[in-house]
């Protein structure tokens, strides 16, 4: 279809009959039209604009499958149901299907019936999957869901999505299709970059989500959030959720409001996938009122009676805050997004930060581990992991870099070196300059969302500011601007405990009196209760010394020292032991 006329009247039937749409939502219309003219594309639109109609209805008139890229298990087959009501035929690939399940759909899509196959990053880097892929005749398109990630997962935890572009290179180059919510100019630039793909055009429908509320409540203590979300939940009419920066805070907020008897469920990564597709399903259909849940939910999900998105702890930037705030409101009803912030809450993140990227001793640790390694036996990332001393991910992270410098070679599952002459320090260093200055890019992101959490002004202007957009007129749905302006009616006003619009009355409700400090920072005053303001990274031990902790190999021990992410411990059977805090457990 390329070279040929596009039959919009034929894709808009289709889009009546198959997907109940009877006009294109802004944007859509943009995107088909790059991706049937066979462009790379690059398609920007708010949460819950339809971004997948841009792939799902070209699926249909391609000559070959379109192959989409997902995130996540859960998002897959929430998206999979979506098409095949729409009678597309699906398949999906990924980490949960069985024996059989994966034996059915390559059979599909070698005898050309799938026209939509879904899988995961990781499954990219299968050389088997790739080969049936090709010989099954290749695909019209690659679609990468929810870019963002590409960034702000790749570099962390997930290395599998820097590795896209290298598969679509394998596939034949065929035309690509990123879609996100939001992404500032370098996101996008790393976006386009990692898929080869600099030469797309870009669609961008703005950010903006009028029927959103957006407003900040800084509490000076952790009671006194406790207390103020709860009484906001009495109030709270529909459904929502509340994110937590840490599976801990999850689990004891989810505790906290069940007691208070309010109807309550959570979700995070270490729990059973089998638990979080239950719990899922039930929020979805209603069950719960709240949804407590870290950043491992919400991603894609289609549910868009949403009608508030509360931030319990602070996030690491404006856009994990905006994308997970822009989950509330997509049936376009007024919605509200809270921030509960107390200054002391940047810590988590900042020890996030301290521990996120590889240091040249942990990558010197991981190429010293496979040149000492027997390449007899199988080595496993995680083998490598416990050998070196480094933490799971971050060796998964190392693997990756030193895979893209040549420095070693994958077989199977074993990794060797690629040469005897071992890389010099500086060598070594210099593969991590990357690192360097997204540890900066962090920094200064975080800084951003303090400035949002502290900002005296327009909260909506500062969003379109920092997302490259004009700052336009004061938003007038937001609690700085119930602060200075008469503001039209949200139901959000008296939720959040907005009684009037006028200056002298909008401020929300007092908390009981505490001892607190003022602290002066860069963006105005704030009260707390911590003997620190936090204002610099700081790096957190999960142990005290003193603690009995477990090693796997060392048995069970006693802390004698803590030196940041370095534990010296004295095992009884092993003697002192100095490790990474990352492989002890509590006794």
């Amino acid at each position: 279809m390329k070279n040929s006329p596009i039959p919009w009247p034929r894709i808009l039937q289709e889009a009546r009959s198959r997907f109940n749409i009877k006009h294109f939502r802004p944007g859509q219309k943009e995107v088909l039209a790059s991706v049937f003219a066979g462009h790379n594309t690059l398609a920007l639109m708010p949460t819950g604009a339809g971004k997948s109609l841009t792939y799902q209805l070209p699926a249909l008139f391609l000559p070959k499958p379109v192959l989409v890229v997902s995130p996540l298990i859960s998002l897959m087959q929430d998206q999979q149901d979506k098409a095949e009501q729409a009678h597309v035929h699906v398949e999906k690939l990924n980490s949960a299907n069985t024996a059989k399940q994966a034996a059915a759909a390559t059979k599909e899509i070698d005898d050309h019936v799938a026209q939509l196959i879904y899988v995961t990053p990781e499954r990219l880097q299968d050389p088997a999957f790739i080969a049936e892929l090709k010989d099954a005749g290749g695909i019209s398109l690659l679609v990468v869901d929810e870019a963002h990630t590409i960034p702000q997962w790749g570099h962390d935890f997930r290395p599998a999505f820097l590795s896209i572009g290298n598969a679509r290179k394998a596939l034949g180059d065929p035309p690509v299709l990123a879609l996100t919510a939001t992404a500032t100019e370098q996101v996008a630039l790393e976006i386009l970059q990692s898929l080869h793909a600099e030469d797309a055009t870009r669609i961008h429908t703005g950010i903006e989500r009028e029927n959103l509320f957006f407003s900040v409540h800084p509490t000076v203590s952790n009671e006194a959030k406790l207390a103020r979300i709860t009484d906001m939940l009495t109030r709270e009419q529909g459904t929502g959720i509340i994110y937590t920066a840490s599976v801990r805070a999850a689990d004891e907020l989810y505790q906290h409001l069940t007691d208070q008897g309010i109807s309550t469920a959570h979700y995070h990564g270490k729990m059973k996938t089998r638990d979080r597709e239950l719990i899922q399903q039930e929020f979805m259909h209603g069950t719960h009122k709240v949804m407590i849940a870290t950043k491992a939910f919400g991603l894609g999900i289609d549910k868009p009676d949403i009608r508030f998105v509360y931030h319990y702890e602070f996030p690491d930037s404006l856009e994990t805050y905006y994308q997970e705030a822009g989950r509330a409101g997509r049936d376009g009803q007024p919605a509200h997004a809270v921030l509960l912030y107390r200054l002391e809450d940047r810590k988590i993140q900042n020890f996030f930060l301290a521990g996120r990227y590889p240091k040249p001793h942990d990558l010197e640790a991981v190429y010293q581990a496979i040149a000492q390694g027997s390449h007899e036996a199988e080595e496993t990332p995680e083998q490598i992991a416990a050998e070196a001393e480094v933490g799971k991910r971050r060796t998964q992270v190392i693997l990756h870099l030193l895979l893209e410098a040549g420095l070693i070679q994958k077989e199977g599952t074993t990794y060797t070196l690629t040469t005897a002459e071992p890389p010099t320090p500086e060598a070594l260093e210099e593969l991590l300059n990357t690192y360097i200055e997204r540890a900066a890019s962090d920094k200064a992101r975080l800084e951003e969302m303090m400035h949002y959490a502290e900002t005296p002004n327009c909260r909506v202007q500062i969003i379109r500011a920092y997302f490259g957009e004009p700052e336009g007129n004061p938003c007038l749905r937001c609690d700085n601007c119930a602060h200075t302006h008469e503001i039209p009616h949200h139901h959000a006003l008296e939720i959040l405990g907005y009684h009037k619009q006028s200056r002298e009355a909008a401020e929300p409700e007092k908390e009981p009196s505490q001892d607190v400090t003022h602290v002066q920072t860069p963006y105005g005053e704030i009260q707390t209760t911590a003997p620190e303001t936090l204002l610099q990274p700081t790096q957190a031990s999960p142990f005290q010394k003193g603690d009995e902790v477990h090693h796997a190999t060392f048995g069970t021990g006693k802390i004698l020292k803590i030196e940041g992410e370095t534990i010296t411990v004295d095992f009884i059977k092993a003697g002192t032991k100095r490790l990474k805090s990352d492989f002890l457990t509590a006794a």
